[in-house]
């Protein structure tokens, strides 16, 4: 009995190893598509700044501070609607913040990550919101895309700070995968 848990032991430790990376092992399909690194520089990733309206492409939370609507767009930042009339919502600026995905708000505050930091704004004044702090290394990230059983390109940080992650079709399967 003790050399048939042992053979089973072993077989499963044989099996759950992750070969050198050539094209002969597979932890899952290879449909033909992966993800690509989006790569930024720290002067951009640094660069916080309130700018015009900008069309919303990809919309994620909402925070509501009646009459105004704060939506976050993946990756680029905050929109920042007067929806003072909501069958006409009147999209007024936008905070650029590279990195951001997530954010909340408290009373007069909204809290976005920017990557790695956290920043703070004061929207008192929705209008003219302004950056109030920034948390440096605050918030851990993963040099990976954030889906499992995918195939992605490996991260080179010399090509930069990676801020997001595009599907692309790929000729052949990269060496990443998670």
């Amino acid at each position: 009995m003790k050399n048939l848990l042992r053979l089973f032991f072993l077989f499963a430790i044989v099996t759950s190893c992750v070969t050198d990376g050539s094209d002969s092992f597979e932890r899952f399909p290879f449909d033909g598509t992966g993800y690509r690194p989006i790569y930024t520089t720290e002067e951009e990733m640094a660069k916080i700044e309130v700018i015009g309206a900008q069309p919303l492409s990809k919309p994620g939370k909402i925070y509501v501070l009646e009459p105004y609507l704060f939506i976050n767009e993946a990756g680029q930042g905050i929109h920042i609607v007067d929806n003072s009339d909501p069958k006409n919502p009147k999209n007024i600026s936008f905070i650029s913040v590279a990195g951001n995905y997530d954010m909340a708000a408290k009373g007069k505050f909204l809290y976005a990550d920017n990557l790695t930091n956290l920043v703070v704004f004061d929207i008192s004044d929705p209008k003219a919101p302004k950056l109030t702090k920034k948390v440096p290394n605050a918030i851990p990230v993963n040099n990976y895309p954030p889906f499992d059983n995918v195939y992605f390109e490996c991260v080179e940080s010399k090509k930069g700070i990676v801020t997001g992650w595009e599907k692309v079709p790929m000729s052949k399967r990269p060496n990443c995968s998670r």
